[in-house]
């Protein structure tokens, strides 16, 4: 255990010490002080509830002359409950946000590598680039690639280059650029000497040392005049350029990276000369060595992306935004490979993940696990101390983006408690990397926890492929309650910015005034799984436990997205040829080596797709159902025929149907005219000895 100290902040909170088990504090950051100094020679980690002078306690624990046991931690009770409407029924929200900061920390790890020397390159319009380039040039090693003439520098302090860029991808310390050189001078070469703007009789060069072409008559007397340079040319044949740079400052109005987060050391600031001199700062931190996690855990064994030579699953390659995911095929097998330097941790490949072989780890789905677990179990405990009824909500939110919010959210309903409506008492806020890596297993285990819904959070600056995923999981995890009889509890509250409080505000109002709801199911024992199907299936087993409703004969349809379901055969076009069985990256569909014999596992299917690419007959169709537990467990027959025994030695080497189908194809071939259509009913050995012996 830890020691705690809570704060009721100059007695803004109306905080019942007794019913917290806890002092409660009234200056703590400033005349009580003291009790804090003190509190670091105990030998107990120590939680502070407080979040606004976490600067100033981390500043006086550093001072300090004992080491600390453990790193601060600080939790957010003021404007996620105190400073709320509803701030005095609040007090099981701050016991469970208490011991929430009260569990371990999550295990580490493992770190991707960075490093940066400083060699930056400016692009964009020279006007723009060249006077950044003079600024940054004795901090950093900058280069400058102009797509648009601006005035040089007469000194040569730091390569200039023109042309389009063609290419630029990467992540920091090790972008990769390409670009067209287009005009007859190459300003890699050219001394500025000004030879060619003295002789050009049509004044088409000026201080931009590039040839304006509308205005130049191919007098080519520059060409003369820097013939000692040689840094013109209007016949020049290889234009193309590249080279390699830690930084990028994209100064152009229509960048080349454009997705909603871009690489670590890519910059796109726009035309604002305040958010440029935002960006130059950060620029000049970048140098050295930095780390930051790796954020997935990939099982190429459970991908479902591809076989055979036919793509499946493409959910993770399609949702990420920063293109770090590619498909990858080897010997026709696919799976994906991803570039941990460019994934930024949105988590998204994760959440559409239908085998979980791509898993979310920062922090794994365990320890979140059971963090919601304690938030849920120690709200209820401490709700019914108090008799009170309510049922705790889950918010889900980014953590520094919902965080930003929750406090602005606080202060404003605090300041005006008519006009801003805080979080409910019941609703518990928590905080993950990014609001992309959650999902179905999570939520429906949060479900199974007690909570009674789970509400999504989206500060509005997510990529719309992040949206549409999470709309797109909502509503299948909603079918799934639904077809347990329960009602939707999954949803989205879409922000339009971090700065958008109204909407938030509105959604807090209308939950506060419907009130808590009732959980769908008493609270569940068991704990979430890295896993994901494995969490899933202990879910569904829970909640069909407590379901209100049976599950109809054959299942409850589901949406097409979704990650559970069967396969429809047509039984009359499929040959048993079991190239499907093959194909089936899950194990889901078997063969039977006694007999001609197509089963299926509906548990182990992710609907992947492979299997209907893959028949060669288009004879299976995917089937997004839920099935009761136990038939979907069950190992059931899709198809099964006659064997077809060779006329020769009686081996069985196909099916009465494969058989008939192949005679009725080759049977009119002249190879297998006359007698020779009997070779169309023996097994391979017999065929071979068969035309042997007619050779003979």
């Amino acid at each position: 255990m830890s020691q705690k100290l809570v704060c009721n902040c100059n007695g803004t909170m109306p905080l019942d010490g007794k019913a917290l088990g806890v002092p409660v504090h009234q200056s703590l950051c400033r005349q009580e002080v003291g009790t804090f100094l003190k509190a670091l020679d105990g030998s107990e980690p120590l939680v502070i509830a407080c979040t606004q002078e976490g600067a100033l306690f981390g500043e006086l624990a550093e001072q300090a002359d004992k080491p600390l046991v453990a790193p601060l931690r600080f939790v957010n009770i003021r404007e996620v409950a105190g400073w709320t409407q509803e701030a005095k029924q609040s007090g099981p929200k701050i016991a469970a946000l208490l011991a929430l900061a009260d569990l371990p920390t999550a295990e580490p790890v493992p770190v991707v590598n960075y490093e940066s020397q400083g060699r930056l390159l400016i692009v964009g319009p020279g006007s723009q680039a060249i006077p950044w380039a003079e600024k940054l040039s004795d901090s950093l090693d900058v280069s400058v690639l102009c797509t648009a003439p601006g005035d040089l520098p007469l000194a040569r302090n730091y390569p200039v280059y023109t042309g389009e860029l063609t290419s630029l991808d990467g992540y920091l310390g090790n972008f990769s650029i390409d670009w067209d050189l287009q005009n007859p001078i190459d300003p890699e070469m050219c001394t500025r000497c000004g030879a060619c703007i003295e002789v050009c009789p049509e004044n088409a060069i000026d201080l931009s040392f590039q040839i304006d072409l509308q205005k130049c008559k191919s007098h080519r007397d520059c060409v003369t005049a820097c013939a000692g340079i040689g840094a013109i040319a209007f016949d020049r044949v290889d234009r193309k350029r590249n080279a390699e740079f830690d930084l990028i400052l994209d100064l152009r109005v229509d960048p080349t990276m454009r997705m909603s987060q871009t690489p670590q050391g890519y910059f796109a600031p726009g035309k604002d000369p305040f958010e440029q001199a935002l960006v130059i700062n950060q620029l000049l931190e970048m140098v050295g060595e930095f780390e930051k996690p790796k954020y997935f855990v990939y099982n190429e064994k459970v991908c479902a992306h591809g076989r055979n030579g036919k793509v499946g699953c493409n959910a993770c390659i399609d949702v990420c935004s920063t293109g770090a995911i590619s498909s990858l095929f080897k010997s026709g097998q696919g799976s994906v490979e991803v570039n941990p330097n460019l994934c930024m941790g949105c988590g998204a490949c994760s959440t559409v993940c239908p085998s979980g072989a791509m898993r979310y780890n920062y922090p794994s789905a365990s320890h979140q696990g059971k963090e919601l677990k304690t938030l849920a179990s120690v709200f209820t405990t401490e709700a019914k101390k108090l008799n009170q009824s309510a049922a705790p909500s889950l918010l889900l939110h980014t953590l520094k983006a919902g965080s930003r919010m929750m406090d602005a959210l606080g202060r404003s309903a605090h300041v005006f408690p008519k006009k801003i409506q805080g979080l409910p008492a019941f609703m518990l806020p928590y905080g993950i990397e990014h609001i992309a890596s959650t999902g179905l297993d999570l939520w429906l285990g949060s479900l199974s926890y007690g909570f009674t819904e789970v509400i999504l959070l989206l500060s509005g600056d997510e990529d719309p492929a992040y949206r549409e995923a999470l709309e797109t999981q909502s509503d299948l995890a909603n079918a799934i309650l639904k077809a347990y009889g329960f009602e939707p509890r999954v949803r989205l509250v879409m922000c339009q910015s971090v700065d958008d409080l109204q909407t938030l505000s509105k959604e807090m109002g209308l939950i506060s005034e419907r009130g808590a709801l009732t959980p769908i199911c008493p609270p569940a024992s068991f704990g979430l799984s890295n896993q994901k199907r494995e969490t899933i299936e202990a879910v569904l087993e829970y909640l069909q436990k407590h379901a209100k409703t049976m599950l109809p004969e054959g299942g409850a349809p589901l949406p097409a997205s979704s990650l559970l379901g069967g396969l429809k055969i047509n039984q009359d076009a499929c040959t048993l040829c079991m190239s499907c069985v093959s194909s089936c990256p899950e194990g889901a569909l078997l063969d039977n080596p006694d007999e001609p014999k197509l089963s299926f596992i509906e548990k182990q299917c992710v609907q992947c797709g492979i299997c209907v690419q893959t028949c060669p007959e288009h004879a299976l169709t995917l089937n997004p159902r839920l099935q009761s537990v136990e038939t979907r467990k069950q190992r059931v027959t899709l198809n099964e025929t006659q064997a077809f025994h060779c006329i020769s030695c009686g081996k069985p080497y196909g099916t009465m149907k494969m058989v008939d189908l192949m005679l009725a194809k080759l049977g009119s071939h002249e190879a297998f005219a006359g007698a020779a259509m009997d070779r169309l009913k023996m097994c391979g050995d017999c065929r071979v000895v068969d035309m042997v012996k007619k050779e003979l």
